[in-house]
């Protein structure tokens, strides 16, 4: 098991500066989805089968590691898997199912995506059923730990689907202008969706107290952060004063 133990320990390390990687390289190309969509990144899917195949792996992959796992019934892993999959099986099949009108994503997209998801249930299965030390969730629920997490995680969870049910209705059908989204979070940041899933994961490392957590923190940010600097321009630009005048963070309310 050391000798396991070592080459996770180096997955994370790597993953980790991997993320570095990502972040620098979006402040130079955009993630060429949604709102930033660009056919460079492959051929166009369709949105909902596009993010059914991108987030479903982690679903799935989360449940073989615990099915394989001696920890299926401890009740600290248990709690753990439950936030984490209640979070991928909304994203996997609920999420696409609410999309509405035809967009299109590119498939290269789907196909980082997939991969990503599939590595990082390898990060967060990896360590909540297999890498733990033993008695490392004695005394867990007496902790603070899986509380003030788990209050992170669902703030941001709610954040999350609110800003996306924001997004969704700003458009009438048939409708292919673009809008400003208003209430909610986004008095505060232009992407409060994003916001509200940094908060999430935040909250997941907090509960789990976990490298592996961390990491999942730290590719959430590394991912989003460009991307909602590439939104706040893009909104710049097309709404000009109208957008600026709200004075809007991108990400995180009232730092950046």
């Amino acid at each position: 098991m050391e000798q396991y133990l070592e080459a996770y320990n180096t997955f994370l390390a790597v993953m980790a500066v991997i993320a570095l990687g990502v972040f620098v390289a979006l402040h130079f190309f955009e993630a060429g989805y949604g709102y930033l969509f660009d056919r460079r990144y492959g051929p166009p899917v369709p949105n909902k089968v596009g993010w059914v195949m991108m987030e479903s792996p982690v679903f799935i992959m989360m449940w073989v590691l615990w099915a394989c796992s001696d920890r299926m019934w401890d009740a600290v892993p248990l709690t753990l898997l439950a936030m984490f999959q209640l979070h991928y099986f909304q994203r996997s099949f609920v999420f696409p199912l609410l999309m509405r009108g035809r967009s299109k994503m590119p498939l290269g997209i789907v196909v980082m995506g997939m991969i990503f998801n599939t590595l990082n249930a390898l990060m967060q299965g990896g360590w909540i059923f297999y890498f733990a030390p033993e008695g490392y969730y004695d005394g867990w629920f007496g902790r603070p730990f899986i509380y003030v997490g788990a209050a992170l995680f669902f703030a941001g969870m709610f954040i999350n689907l609110h800003s996306d049910y924001i997004i969704r209705h700003l458009r009438k059908e048939g409708d292919t202008r673009h809008y400003i989204p208003r209430g909610g979070m986004f008095r505060y940041v232009s992407s409060a969706n994003y916001f509200g899933e940094l908060l999430e994961w935040t909250g997941f490392a907090v509960a789990s107290w976990s490298w592996a957590g961390a990491v999942f923190v730290w590719w959430t940010f590394a991912n989003l952060a460009p991307r909602s600097a590439s939104l706040y321009k893009r909104y710049e630009r097309e709404f000009g004063e109208e957008f600026t005048s709200l004075g809007r963070k991108r990400i995180i309310p009232f730092i950046y």
